[in-house]
């Protein structure tokens, strides 16, 4: 199975009331179930490089009826690319971006400088590579995922996150092609 969205949600145990940022939010079906997990009370902002996808993203909280998104048109790999305050967020979402961005350890420095104390980051990214001579799952068969050499191992992101300061809580399950980790600024 591809990624489930109110699974991960689920187990990423978001609160009612919290300030959340979607990393390179992309079609917004994270924001969405994450909208939906804090409710009225909190806030969900979008941030991603891509303005099409920002304006799909706002017509799709209109048709969800969701009026605690907001949405960013911001780089995440620049110091406060983001455009939000530092130690303004509850609770950071990134899924499938880390094999994307070039400057890994400026995007863990900026997740970093906009989460609060104790605030959890939930990453998703891809476990395998369509060109991967490993790879012999469907994501193979499909073409799906990155070019062998963009991915981006658990291993690797957990050093990435833990040399810019966070503290790996557990992992969760994300799906056929995916790995889950969450980790808090502690």
């Amino acid at each position: 199975m591809f990624l489930n969205p109110q699974s991960v949600i689920e187990q990423f145990e978001l609160q009612s009331g919290a300030k959340v940022a979607d990393l390179g939010a992309g079609s917004g079906v994270l924001t969405l179930a994450a909208a939906e997990a804090v409710g009225e009370a909190g806030r969900v902002v979008a941030i991603e490089v891509q303005k099409p996808m920002l304006e799909r993203l706002r017509s799709l909280a209109r048709q969800h009826r969701l009026s605690n998104i907001e949405t960013i048109w911001g780089d995440l790999e620049r110091p406060q690319g983001t455009h939000l305050k530092g130690a303004s967020i509850d609770a950071l979402i990134a899924s499938n971006v880390l094999f994307q961005i070039e400057d890994k350890p400026a995007f863990a420095e900026e997740a970093f400088r906009i989460l609060k104390k104790g605030g959890r980051l939930l990453l998703i990214d891809w476990s395998d590579s369509y060109s991967s001579p490993a790879s012999s799952g469907t994501a193979a068969r499909r073409g799906m995922g990155p070019a062998a050499a963009h991915v981006v191992s658990e291993k690797q992101a957990r050093l990435l996150f833990e040399g810019a300061g966070f503290q790996f809580t557990k992992p969760i399950e994300a799906g056929e092609h995916h790995y889950g980790l969450i980790f808090k600024k502690v």
